[in-house]
């Protein structure tokens, strides 16, 4: 199976705009959505350059780096940029990990204790989007450090609050799932819990975690940007929590 074709950029769904601040444009990235992809796929990166090609009535090849990338299953805040130095200066924020990533996340089971630290060693599966917990002595094995917090819990789910201290592929999917907390609707760590608007396309499907904040250095100007995403209206049918 593969995904239809974009005809056009028009033809694209608008994307919900968070802040549009000089070089800095920050977005609400639906889940199920990529963040890049190949001409013709849609994607995050085209429905911005269509937002920023209508905006600006403007024809031809439009510049906009992506200095992040949110898994396709995962939604949430995230910043593209319009020129290159601005790109280059997010990318160094990231890389130095000064950059503040809150994320949420309805995970299956009573997770204790209430607050702690994860420390795993994990690789990314060769040709595959899909990572392994490893041993430290695993070839290209890397470690994972993963810090949370329970907002809240019911009999057979938790509501965690995470910040990352390393970004590795699929890092939060894969160490929730192995320390025995798979997030609801992530089939491919583990869980058997199905979340979010149906699909029959399973690479459209939702898991419920979120990028919820995000928190940068302004690229070219004296001040900090937060923004913070909305919770989407699925997450409300979850009997027992208050995301208010």
């Amino acid at each position: 199976m593969t995904d239809s074709i974009t005809p056009s950029f028009e033809s694209l769904p608008t994307p919900e705009i968070l802040l549009h601040d000089g070089p800095c444009i920050v977005v609400n990235k639906p889940a199920g959505v990529l963040t890049q992809a190949p001409p013709g796929i849609d994607s995050m990166e085209r429905r911005v350059k269509q937002y920023l090609r209508q905006r600006e009535n403007k024809e031809g090849k439009i510049y906009l780096g992506v200095p992040h990338r949110l898994d396709r299953p995962v939604g949430g805040v995230m910043v593209f940029a319009r020129h290159i130095r601005a790109t280059q200066r997010i990318c160094a924020q990231f890389e130095r990990r000064e950059v503040t990533k809150k994320y949420w996340a309805i995970v299956s089971g009573v997770v204790s204790p209430e607050h702690g630290t994860w420390i795993d060693w994990m690789r990314k599966l060769p040709d595959r989007a899909q990572s392994e917990i490893a041993d430290s002595s695993t070839e290209r094995a890397q470690q994972a450090i993963l810090n949370y917090r329970v907002r809240h819990t019911t009999n057979d789910r938790s509501w965690l609050e995470i910040e990352l201290e390393t970004g590795r592929t699929h890092q939060i999917r894969l160490q929730c799932s192995h320390h025995g907390h798979p997030i609801l609707g992530d089939e491919l760590y583990r869980s058997d819990v199905p979340f979010g608007p149906e699909s029959v396309d399973i690479r459209k499907r939702w898991i419920a975690l979120i990028s919820r904040q995000l928190k940068f250095y302004h690229p070219t100007e004296d001040k900090t940007v937060d923004v913070i995403a909305p919770v989407p209206s699925c997450w409300q049918d979850l009997q027992g929590f208050d995301f208010t």
